[in-house]
């Protein structure tokens, strides 16, 4: 199985004296800290690739977090590379085309979209990446460029400018290109859908004695903060200290996110995490038990406020924790809970949302209900939000409603509908 690590790249310059060559730091190019890099199963780097990406990582006008995104496209390439049967090189481009090696690999990708093991966004973004590396690698003859790897093709796309006068742009696609198709069906944010209250509950028992307690604990971080992944692998043990009670409802704390806190957020949004008491609790004791004071010892000064550190005292990343959820998932199935077959992480985030949107229409307007959800759940386009009301009108939805967890939000009523700035 190939590997994605991540190296601190110092770049070096030849000197010579007295006839030998000597490397040494050239300070004049820029290193580059975290920087991705593939090897392939039998330890040798993918070195066309790995060029890619340094020189990605050079250009000051692209964000490490992008080409570390595109890394992560290659390297599940690569892994496809090494699983099929029989194996295939990756410049493999014979003249008939069900035989050229990315061709194959688009239909691999279609099937996963089709089987619900991807989301439509992702199998785009990862031909997209592929595509991009290709014409890298046929750019600089790391392939030949007569090689028949795909047809390009002009599509105009038609746009008003800022005075309203409708435009044209022309962009270059190509044949291979997987179209961004959403499934069928009504869906919240990334195309997933809420969880049975019976299925979370069954969830987050078996995760209880499976999981590893930190992974547990973002579960239920998720389910009852409806916080992402991305949120909740930054939270912070001061900002558990610094926590709030919400004057407005009973057994609440409120917990700053977004820029400025250390509690990453998606489009930087600012705002306040919504913690039951319960949960809460849980996350202090945590905190100050032997488990994770054992890795805060370990790790870099940096690294030390963190809530969650992995074995190895460093922060988690969002792809070791879907590492994680693979063998959750794996044994889950093994168990009986069949539900966990197609289980993503984010679903905590759409069980939430639906939840507490429902439990806000029964108090209150559909205006009042939209703002106080759009605010809890950090959302920055209100369109995001109505799509739980979309979601809740056109389909069953029956979620019943834990009393503990209710009675975190008596007083929501109050709060919805008292005056504004209270």
């Amino acid at each position: 199985m190939a590997t994605l690590e991540y190296i601190h790249y110092v770049p070096h310059r030849p000197e010579f004296n007295e006839g030998e060559v000597k490397w040494v730091p050239d300070k004049a190019v820029r290193s580059v800290n975290r920087l991705p890099q593939i090897f392939r199963q039998n330890g040798e780097p993918w070195r066309e690739v790995n060029l890619w990406a340094l020189e990605m990582a050079r250009n000051r006008e692209v964000k490490l977090c992008t080409v570390m995104s595109a890394m992560e496209h290659l390297h599940k390439y690569c892994d496809w590379l090494e699983r099929i049967d029989p194996p295939v090189d990756w410049r493999h481009f014979p003249q008939t085309k069900a035989e050229r090696v990315l061709v194959r690999y688009r239909g691999h990708l279609i099937d996963e979209r089709d089987a619900d093991a991807l989301k439509p966004s992702t199998i785009t973004a990862r031909m997209n990446a592929v595509i991009r590396f290709y014409r890298f690698a046929s750019g600089r003859n790391f392939i030949s460029r007569q090689a028949p790897k795909w047809q390009d093709r002009q599509v105009v796309v038609p746009y008003f400018d800022t005075a309203g006068f409708q435009r044209t742009m022309t962009r270059v696609t190509t044949d291979l290109s997987i179209p961004n198709r959403a499934r069928p069906g009504l869906r919240l944010e990334d195309g997933l859908l809420p969880l049975a209250q019976m299925h979370k509950l069954d969830l987050l028992q078996f995760a209880h004695h499976k999981a590893s307690p930190e992974l547990c604990l973002m579960l239920m971080t998720g389910f009852f903060t409806g916080s992402r992944l991305g949120t909740i692998i930054t939270l912070r043990t001061a900002a558990l200290d610094n926590a709030v009670r919400d004057p407005a409802l009973r057994g609440m704390w409120l917990v700053k996110a977004g820029p400025g806190t250390g509690i990453s957020t998606k489009f930087d949004v600012s705002g306040d995490l919504m913690i039951p008491d319960q949960l809460i609790a849980h996350l202090r004791a945590y905190v100050s038990s032997r488990r994770h004071l054992d890795r805060v010892i370990k790790a870099a000064d940096a690294d030390k406020s963190f809530v969650f550190l992995t074995r190895f005292s460093a922060p988690y990343k969002v792809t070791s924790i879907d590492r994680e959820m693979v063998d959750l998932r794996r044994a889950g199935q093994a168990a009986g809970l069949k539900f966990m077959q197609k289980f993503k992480f984010h679903q905590t985030r759409a069980t939430y949302g639906t939840w507490l949107m429902m439990l806000c229409l029964e108090v209150s307007s559909v205006k009042a209900s939209i703002e106080f959800v759009k605010k809890a759940m950090l959302h920055k386009h209100e369109a995001t939000t109505f799509g739980y009301v979309t979601f809740i009108e056109k389909t069953k939805v029956s979620v019943e409603i834990e009393n503990a967890f209710a009675e975190s939000f008596m007083g929501l009523s109050t709060r919805l509908n008292g005056p504004k700035g209270t």
